[in-house]
């Protein structure tokens, strides 16, 4: 089983680094495309939450604890949404278009949730008793993150105004 959360913790690292790099990137605010990459990530989430409901089933009943502090995670996942949206800068460009862009204060947020979640995601693990299920819930994690942030965004730059 370390192996598994070895090969786990590489698969995050990639993701998350992808993710926080694009991130600081200049991009314009589309309307839809803001979403692509949380539904993306909601579909691996799906599959792997199944993964670790599966992996946990394989060696005895799913208790209570373990579904409320994966609940609570995901609680904490668009909380840290929320606030990394308010540090990511959105503004008008030169031809009209809305641009964002993340902050050093983007990236912090970013490291915070990822280390929550991985906290979480142990203690979910240690509250199941076995399987995956907290190391699996990673990416629905980031997609609840990213969705609410990306949407408190789409916000923000509907209301901004040209310079």
């Amino acid at each position: 089983m370390h192996s598994a959360h070895g090969g786990a913790v590489v698969v995050a690292v990639v993701v998350v680094a992808l993710v926080v790099r694009r991130q600081l990137r200049t991009r314009r605010v589309r309307r839809a495309g803001s979403l692509i990459a949380p539904m993306i990530l909601g579909v691996l989430g799906t599959l792997g939450l199944a993964f670790g409901i599966a992996s946990v089933l394989k060696h005895h009943a799913l208790t209570t604890l373990p579904v409320v502090l994966l609940a609570a995670s995901l609680a904490v996942a668009a909380g840290f949404g929320a606030a990394r949206a308010r540090t990511v800068r959105v503004w008008h460009g030169p031809g009209g278009d809305v641009l964002r862009k993340g902050t050093a204060a983007t990236t912090g947020w970013w490291l915070a949730s990822v280390g929550a979640h991985g906290a979480l995601g142990l203690w979910i693990d240690h509250a199941a008793g076995a399987g995956m299920l907290g190391t699996a819930s990673l990416y629905a994690y980031l997609a609840i993150g990213l969705a609410t942030q990306n949407l408190l965004l789409r916000g923000r730059a509907a209301t901004a105004r040209p310079a």
